[in-house]
């Protein structure tokens, strides 16, 4: 039997320690360089990042997919909603952040804060290809035997959460919307998002 503290919440079967990965992503970084990020969705239009320089990148081998149940952020346990995960496969249009060295180490802790709370994502070391040159950017990606994956969901689906799943940070379909105008900013395309867009205000939703 599993020892917990009394009064702790149950440990629910999407949430992993998010400090392991933590610790190697640190090690492999090592400290003595910048650190890169990629952002592919809501890290573009709200990084919450110390940077000294962005820029547009793709990566090869990974694609941005509307799979991933958001079951705080997004939606609620009994209602989730969905937010964007990088998947293995095809490619991706994102960008950049260069964190300077001397405040990487405090970003980092921000970042996990953010992003990895529950250690849902598998955080990788990507190669990035700027106009600038390819950088190794720090990305998180999902496994498709995560069970925050969702597979594929049909239409009728998909219109039934943008109408419904909300979050402590606003709606489904708001986080949709900011990132295709945010992708949009950047000149960035993603047909998949323009569809869902699309599809968005075929339903009347926008």
């Amino acid at each position: 039997m599993e020892n917990r503290p009394v009064g702790a919440p149950p440990h629910l079967p999407w949430q992993r320690d998010p400090a392991p990965a933590l610790d190697r992503v640190r090690h492999e970084w090592g400290g003595r360089a910048d650190l890169w990020v990629f952002g592919y969705a809501s890290l573009i239009w709200r990084p919450d990042l110390t940077f000294d320089e962005c820029r547009p990148a793709r990566v090869q081998g990974w694609h941005r997919a509307f799979r991933m149940r958001s079951r705080v952020n997004r939606g609620t346990p009994e209602r989730p909603g969905l937010v964007f995960a990088l998947l293995s496969g095809g490619a991706c249009r994102g960008m950049v952040f260069r964190v300077p060295r001397r405040v990487a180490h405090d970003e980092l802790e921000r970042l996990w804060a953010r992003e990895m709370p529950t250690g849902v994502y598998e955080p990788r070391w990507l190669a990035c290809i700027t106009p600038a040159g390819t950088v190794q950017a720090l990305a998180f990606t999902l496994s498709r035997r995560s069970p925050s994956y969702t597979g594929r969901i049909a239409d009728d689906e998909l219109i039934h959460i943008l109408r419904h799943a909300n979050g402590r940070y606003g709606s489904t379909l708001d986080y949709l919307m900011r990132t295709a105008d945010a992708l949009r900013e950047h000149r960035l395309r993603d047909r998949e998002i323009e569809r869902l867009v699309s599809l968005a205000r075929h339903n009347g939703l926008v």
